[in-house]
């Protein structure tokens, strides 16, 4: 029997109630939207759900066809977006922290850094710049101990529960074919903007792997990841995902690696994965981060000898996402993450808002599990150490002070709020404009998107109940059931 005391029971059966199409007290249930347009942010009110059910709706929710679990949603810790921050009080830089990850701000549930550089450091560096030490004696992280610790531990005190992966845009420059961070001469796309004046008689080809595949720089590198998850363990932070390679088909002027699939796997199934296993590491390996649009990389990879037994998911960024329809049914039961957001350039306005949303559409549409923002904070220029200004959550003016959450920084806010780990996804009638969830204490939220020009009336039906609710021109909403 159950005890009509028990609170907790009580509110399960309210919400169970709603979600299978329920009568009674529910029908008078208010229902919070939250709304934002490119001059209006984050404006609440409360709606009413319709007492008498319609026939016919615009939209509708199938509260019965539960899709993937989600993971959550995230960002990326940059040693520039740190830096960016040293320039604000205490006070408003933990307000800028609690805005991405506390409850009542974005509410985020992931984080991504690297391991060693990334574009957004400052400056070529790795754990280990002493060539051949195969043993990994002058292995050190003290750099991050300044930087990106820190960072994540202002983090870990609005969300202790974060979970925290990591990826390489380089290994150590002497354990790649051209002994250099970068895989080309040249700058951006072309031009000489972020040129980095390596010789161009030692560029690496894209199709080909930049990493030198010989058994002591193999080991050499196994042996760095085991001791990146160790001190930063000693350090109070827990990696509890790996992917050994960003952008793994793509040679920029930045830090960089190429590998063919085929030699990605050996070294995951025959290097990385037993260091971890011999040293007693929990951290899970994942493919990725891959940035190709043709399937074909991912089913070579998967083809080779035990992939199955050390990896646990795909990450895919860029024109990666292209193969994730396909991809996603071949490879049902991995996880699937979008690791990079988009980055624009410096936009950082309500297109880059409208790409985003598309993006993140399609990937749920398609099996992710999680969604990565890329930098979360960046300076008053937007610019990497390589002169490539892009888009980011949260400005900060070094000059003058002020601090400025951008349209994206919404957009990821109405996704990440109330879509916390455990919430499933659920089947839409409408693929393009709205995403809907279940979340752990049965609630339905959707996100909901209307790109028209005037406010328009939208009805839904969700499950058994109906509800109306006229939309924004040009707006991100979210809706709480």
């Amino acid at each position: 029997m159950i005890n009509p005391k028990d609170e907790k029971m009580k509110k399960l059966l309210i919400g169970l109630s709603f979600v299978f199409g329920g009568t009674g007290m529910v029908s008078a249930q208010k229902v919070m939207l939250y709304s934002t347009t490119s001059s209006e942010r984050w404006v609440e009110q409360k709606c009413a759900v319709d007492k008498a059910p319609a026939t016919q709706a615009d939209i509708y929710v199938y509260t019965d066809s539960l899709q993937q679990e989600v993971v959550g949603f995230g960002g990326t810790f940059n040693e520039l977006g740190w830096d960016a921050m040293q320039n604000l009080s205490s006070a408003e830089r933990t307000k800028v922290i609690a805005s991405l990850f506390a409850e009542d701000g974005a509410h985020f549930t992931l984080g991504r850094t690297p391991v060693g550089a990334s574009d957004y450091a400052m400056g070529y560096y790795s754990y280990n710049d002493v060539k051949d030490d195969y043993a990994m004696r002058n292995f050190c992280i003290d750099r991050d101990r300044y930087t990106l610790i820190p960072y994540i531990k202002a983090a870990l005190k609005f969300r202790p529960d974060l979970k925290l992966w990591a990826s390489p845009w380089t290994p150590p420059a002497w354990m790649k074919v051209n002994e250099h961070y970068s895989q080309k001469s040249s700058g951006i796309e072309g031009t000489d903007i972020g040129h980095n004046r390596l010789d161009p008689n030692r560029n690496v080809l894209g199709n080909v792997t930049g990493f030198k595949m010989q058994q002591g720089y193999l080991q050499a590198y196994a042996l760095y990841f085991s001791k990146y998850v160790q001190a930063y363990k000693e350090n109070g932070i827990n990696i509890q995902m790996i992917m050994p390679q960003n952008e793994i088909a793509w040679t920029p002027c930045w830090p960089s690696c190429t590998w063919r699939p085929e030699d990605l796997a050996i070294f995951v199934t025959q290097y990385l994965g037993p260091q971890f296993e011999k040293d007693s590491i929990d951290t899970d390996i994942w493919l990725g981060t891959v940035n190709f649009p043709d399937p074909n990389y991912v089913r070579t990879f998967m083809k080779q000898r035990n992939t199955g037994k050390y990896v646990k998911g795909v990450g895919v960024q860029w024109t990666g996402m292209k193969a994730l329809p396909i991809v996603y049914k071949e490879y049902p039961f991995y996880g699937y993450m979008q690791t990079e957001n988009m980055c624009g350039n410096s936009e950082n306005d309500w297109s880059a808002l409208e790409r985003t949303w598309k993006a993140v559409v399609h990937c749920f549409n398609n099996g992710v599990n999680s969604y990565m923002y890329w930098n979360m904070v960046l300076n008053e220029t937007c610019k990497s150490w390589w002169d490539w200004a892009q888009n980011a959550l949260v400005i900060v003016d070094r000059n003058s002070g002020q601090i400025r959450y951008t349209d994206e920084y919404y957009l990821m806010k109405h996704l990440s709020r109330f879509v916390q780990p455990g919430s499933r996804l659920l089947k839409v009638s409408d693929t393009q404009n709205i995403l809907a969830f279940r979340t752990n204490d049965n609630k339905v939220v959707m996100v909901i998107y209307n790109p028209k020009e005037e406010k328009q009336s939208y009805s839904f039906k969700v499950g058994n109940k109906s509800l109306s609710v006229v939309l924004k021109a040009k707006s991100i909403n979210t809706l709480v059931l």
